[in-house]
């Protein structure tokens, strides 16, 4: 008797679950991820491996110490660091976060796989070495280690351990940043300043300069300033820091819930970047000028359009010129 109520009763159970599904009340397990406009099967996303597997061996003590570089760059690397002293204080995950490996954060999953590669900035090919040499004579305004250190070398390390499961020559979605559509207008830095009040001042402060934490980096990164990226960086670039902001600002958005609309984003780069911060200009930058991006502001260029338009769009127009499509005309 008491079997048979039993057997009624779970029948009963998976009836009304069977309905509340089917009415949306119960969500299904999704196994997809959508960014922007884009929707992407989540077994195809890029997640970095389990740090509690890297090897206990001397390569994987010098992975182990890479991690701990990107993760607190400023303690060992800052003005105070216990080891050098080359940045402006900031750390590598500010801009590759969780120590590059949340997906559409700059993370490190594809560096692996695709360098060494071809630069048009650089206008030769660039190893990973040049790379975070770039990132610290840029992005931290500073200057790198030596390639044969044992810092270079544990960076270099903790990149290829991140990617180590990822096929030569391939790019796995999740790598890199989000790429937005253009704005069919400039992007308006009277704009942003308001989204910054609203949802970016509380973190990184009224003027712009972050909090500063005790090991000598910041809880919140600057994001204009002296302590913060230079004029060189790819976030200096309002398509670079517009992507990254939308995917992972303000905090506790990520890929699957972003807080900040295409306008926004776009609106809130432009102001960043329209704020005082470091000039550094590298003579050997872009050597072949026509293959200059378009929302590069640092002239000389290959086409008539203005240095302001380079910087805030629109840039449909530079890139259907680039493209041989609209001839001469210029706005």
């Amino acid at each position: 008797m008491i079997r048979k109520w039993l057997n009624v009763s779970v029948i009963v159970l998976l009836v009304i679950l069977t309905w509340y599904w089917r009415k949306g009340q119960i969500s299904k397990p999704s196994t997809e991820i959508q960014v922007g406009h884009a929707v992407f099967p989540k077994h195809d996303i890029w997640m970095a491996p389990d740090s509690n597997t890297i090897p206990h061996t001397d390569f994987g003590d010098l992975v182990r110490y890479g991690k701990k570089l990107i993760h607190a760059t400023a303690f060992y690397l800052g003005p105070n660091g216990s080891v050098a002293q080359l940045t402006n204080g900031m750390n590598c995950q500010n801009c590759h976060l969780d120590a590059g490996t949340r997906p559409w954060a700059g993370n490190f999953g594809a560096v692996a796989a695709v360098y060494p590669r071809f630069s048009e900035r650089r206008g030769s090919a660039e190893t990973i070495y040049q790379r975070i040499i770039d990132c610290f004579e840029r992005s931290m305004n500073g200057h790198a280690p030596d390639s044969n250190s044992r810092e270079m070398q544990a960076m270099k390390a903790y990149i290829n351990w991140l990617g180590k499961d990822v096929e030569k020559g391939k790019k796995p979605k999740g790598t890199g940043l989000e790429i937005l559509p253009f704005l069919d207008r400039p992007a308006n830095p009277e704009k942003g300043r308001m989204v910054y009040m609203q949802k970016c001042q509380l973190c990184h402060g009224a003027n712009g300069q972050g909090q500063p934490d005790k090991l000598n980096g910041f809880i919140y990164p600057p994001l204009w300033g002296e302590h913060s990226y230079n004029t060189a960086a790819g976030l200096y670039r309002i398509s670079k820091f517009a992507g990254f902001i939308k995917g992972n600002m303000p905090l506790g958005s990520d890929y699957a819930k972003e807080q900040l609309n295409l306008e926004e984003a776009w609106d809130l780069a432009a102001f960043v970047n329209s704020q005082p911060r470091p000039v550094k200009k590298f003579k050997r930058d872009w050597p072949n000028i026509a293959t200059k991006p378009a929302d590069l502001p640092e002239g000389p260029f290959a086409d008539g359009y203005s240095s302001l338009q380079h910087k805030y769009g629109p840039f449909d127009p530079i890139n259907r010129y680039k493209k041989g499509l609209v001839g001469t005309d210029k706005k």
